[in-house]
């Protein structure tokens, strides 16, 4: 009981810490921002729900092996298009696989795409978009026109240009969609520091000797970082569904890999009799979709400042 209450008085002067009026430090008035504004993203309840389906996405790809009985890769002919059952919750495809490790496996390989696609969408339109802003004239000119020519492009037509270019696979796949996704992030960055080059701040730094690339990346940046990655998670869902179409078409992940858009492929010979194997993994898309659509709309609500209630 006296541990109860020691863990008890612990949670209690950890959230008094939390909720101080005045931060005694700069580390407590980081911990204190994001406290508030888990707070304020816990109160809404369609993000909440975005962030549980997107949690359990997560955990379904870790435990992946503690989860399923098979790779999801080896036929099991004997076992071929057999409905949901104890046996095979979501039924089995044309091979005899189960169509259930199917999808927790393909949580991985949706995973790696919006993860690796992110990794170079982000840097790549933050540098652009804040060096254009940031120093303007030629160098913004210059920039803007390359990054209005990947606006032009229909998303899906363009990446289907450059697999085709690159050769089908699942890294050539994420390549093409990194490149053609990255140019909205820019647009946003350039807005960002369009605002911020003429700030008190700005002046400030440039007053004590700091250089352009100082004040971009120790000050600029930074403050762009929060649109970023609020347009990031709502573009999350365009993300999958190209990947999916460039699996679907043959030109992403390579069979017998269980990505989701490829699984839809293949089983679309069934649709009318054995439904349940394109059909499965359109539901998957579809729910995984959503929870980063709604993810996105609560991380707006909670890092956007012009978004305040």
């Amino acid at each position: 009981m006296s541990t109860q209450a020691a863990a008890v008085n612990k949670a209690r002067g950890l959230r008094a810490w939390l909720l101080q009026d005045v931060p005694d430090s700069i580390t407590q008035a980081r911990a204190q921002r994001f406290y508030l504004a888990w707070l304020t993203f816990r109160r809404n309840p369609i993000a909440m729900t975005g962030f549980l389906i997107i949690a359990a996405l997560v955990l379904l790809a870790i435990f992946a092996p503690l989860v399923t009985s098979t790779n999801g890769l080896e036929p099991q002919l004997q076992d071929r298009l057999q409905p949901a059952s104890a046996a095979h919750w979501f039924g089995t495809d044309g091979l005899g696989r189960d169509i259930y490790d199917r999808i927790v496996w393909g949580s991985r390989i949706t995973l790696y795409i919006v993860g690796l696609v992110g990794v170079i969408v982000v840097p790549v339109g933050l540098v652009v978009g804040t060096l254009a802003g940031y120093v303007g004239g030629a160098v913004d000119n210059v920039l803007m026109r390359i990054t209005d020519i990947f606006l032009a492009f229909p998303r899906l037509i363009l990446a289907l240009a450059l697999v085709a270019a690159l050769g089908p696979g699942l890294e050539n796949a994420v390549l093409a969609i990194a490149l053609t996704t990255w140019s909205p992030y820019a647009r946003i960055a350039r807005a960002e520091a369009l605002t911020i080059r003429n700030s008190e701040f700005i002046m400030a730094a440039k007053v004590q000797g700091a250089s352009t690339g100082g004040i971009l990346f120790r000050h600029v940046m930074p403050l762009c970082i929060s649109s970023v990655i609020v347009r990031l998670t709502l573009d999350m869902a365009g993300i999958i569904l190209t990947a999916a179409g460039l699996g679907f078409l043959g030109l992403g992940a390579q069979p017998p890999t269980p990505e989701w858009g490829a699984m839809i492929s293949t089983g679309r010979q069934y649709l009318l009799d054995q439904w349940w194997i394109p059909t499965v993994p359109g539901i998957a898309i579809f729910v995984v979709s959503l929870g980063f659509n709604l993810l996105g709309d609560g991380l707006r609500d909670v890092l956007d400042p012009k978004s305040a209630e």
